[in-house]
């Protein structure tokens, strides 16, 4: 039963004028006759009768218009008191990493909410552009309460808590010659083109160093923000690369490669300002995250 047409009928109800009510509705009386038609079709019932150019409500009309009127206050009661509710909810906005919000963030966030049924909040997930210094920057700026990324340098004014680490491996197309290999030096892959990750990313500087101790840099046939980024441009054939080892992998059609040398984890972080005293439900998410992540979620991003 359609809500509209019940309101254009109690609004009828109380005229008893189609002109009258149509002008109030701020709709056509064609339209208003069709709803009413409509509603008395459905119930096979006449609700109005015709009163000169007027109608009047038929001895069943005002049974129904009683109780209808009654249902919709309760109705629009509720759908307010929903809406009170709803904005009474403390807001926790979040920035992260999108190799965290596929799985990491959304499995903790929802434990918050199961193990925490007294917290009114209402999360706000953002990814930013999906890079460290911005959403570093962001929660500088007061865009965000809490950040999940990796830990650079240049912002001694925020905390940085470890929740979650990751393997660095190989990822090349499974008809790649490399891709028969159990593990890999990492020295074994600058005879490839690679896709590397691009100055911006903060893995950019971890992945150089790492290759300057196994002798030189990689031939970058392109360089990439992000990781899925360079996963997907592997997965096309664009190149090999050497990554995180993120759960998206295991969908991919790429073959992972543990690295025998060097052996070296990535680990992500939590950021928060060291001088902003955070909202309470923020403070106890915060609280939370790190009961949780005393034990590195290893690989399960």
């Amino acid at each position: 039963m359609n809500l509209d047409h019940l309101r254009y009928f109690v609004a009828l109800s109380r005229t008893e004028n189609y002109t009258q009510t149509a002008k109030l509705l701020h709709i056509t009386q064609p339209s208003l006759t069709k709803a009413i038609h409509s509603l008395e079709a459905e119930l096979n019932i006449d609700l109005f009768q015709k009163a000169g150019r007027s109608v009047t409500l038929t001895p069943a009309g005002k049974v129904f218009a009683s109780d209808v009127e009654s249902a919709l206050l309760l109705l629009d009661k509720s759908v307010t008191n929903i809406k009170r509710f709803d904005q009474q909810k403390a807001p926790i906005r979040i920035a992260a990493l999108r190799t965290l919000s596929i799985k990491w963030l959304p499995d903790i966030a929802q434990r918050f909410l199961q193990l925490s049924p007294h917290a009114a909040v209402q999360f706000q997930f953002n990814t930013d552009t999906g890079l460290s210094p911005d959403i570093l920057n962001g929660l500088r700026n007061n865009k965000y309460d809490v950040a999940f990324c990796s830990k650079m340098d240049h912002f001694s004014d925020i905390e940085f808590f470890p929740v979650a680490e990751q393997t660095m491996v190989c990822i090349t197309r499974t008809t790649h010659p490399l891709a028969n290999r159990s593990s890999i030096n990492l020295a074994e892959t600058l005879a490839y083109p690679q896709i590397t990750f691009s100055q911006r990313s903060g893995l950019h500087p971890i992945m150089q160093k790492l290759f300057n101790d196994c002798g030189g840099q990689p031939i970058s046939a392109y360089a990439v923000e992000e990781d899925q980024a360079i996963a997907g441009l592997v997965a096309s054939g664009f190149g090999i690369a050497v990554v995180p080892n993120m759960s998206i992998l295991q969908t991919m059609p790429v073959k992972i490669i543990p690295l025998s040398f060097p052996t070296w984890q990535r680990i992500l972080y939590m950021g928060t300002l060291k001088h902003r005293t955070p909202q309470p439900a923020v403070e106890e998410f915060i609280t939370f995250v790190r009961d949780q992540s005393k034990t590195l979620s290893v690989n399960n991003i």
